[in-house]
């Protein structure tokens, strides 16, 4: 079966009420054996293809939706729990966001759906949204203390290719 639907960050696949969906293919650059990393709380990090979200090995136009849930943190200690969990950006965080975006719409189907999920818990929002120079059709705001950002872009032909 084709999947219709690319994770490109997967991580340990944390919001996903179906974690072995069949029509999705989840990416992560990263695999980790699952293990105890707290007393009875587990992680693993089992991508379908292992991958940096920057150079996807698919063809263009191969899904009609891609999720983005790409590493907020820029703390996060080597060898921490949280960078274990959710991954880690460097000092060159724009230019990686910003290819990783662009590259996630390059997968996307024309008039397909991007969902972007971002925290700004360290880096704003604003300076994300201008690093990749797109602005969201619309988003919401949820968490505990409403830091984390779910935004929705569209591939319009005429201006994402």
């Amino acid at each position: 079966m084709d999947k219709q639907i690319l994770d490109a960050c997967c991580g340990s696949r944390m919001f996903w009420f179906d974690k072995e969906n069949p029509y999705v293919a989840f990416c992560d650059i990263r695999e980790v054996p699952r293990h105890e990393f707290y007393p009875h709380r587990y992680i693993e990090i089992s991508p379908d293809t292992v991958c940096d979200f920057r150079h996807l090995p698919f063809t263009d136009s191969s899904f009609y939706l891609v999720v983005f849930d790409p590493p907020h943190l820029t703390s996060a200690g080597p060898k921490s729990w949280m960078r274990l969990k959710y991954g880690c950006l460097d000092e060159d965080w724009p230019q990686v966001l910003h290819d990783g975006f662009w590259e996630c719409m390059r997968v996307l189907k024309p008039y397909g759906t991007l969902v972007f999920k971002w925290s700004n818990v360290e880096i704003p929002l604003r300076k994300v949204l201008a690093a990749i120079g797109a602005t969201p059709l619309f988003g919401h705001r949820s968490g505990k203390n409403m830091n984390t950002h779910w935004m929705c872009f569209m591939k319009i032909p005429d201006h994402a290719d």
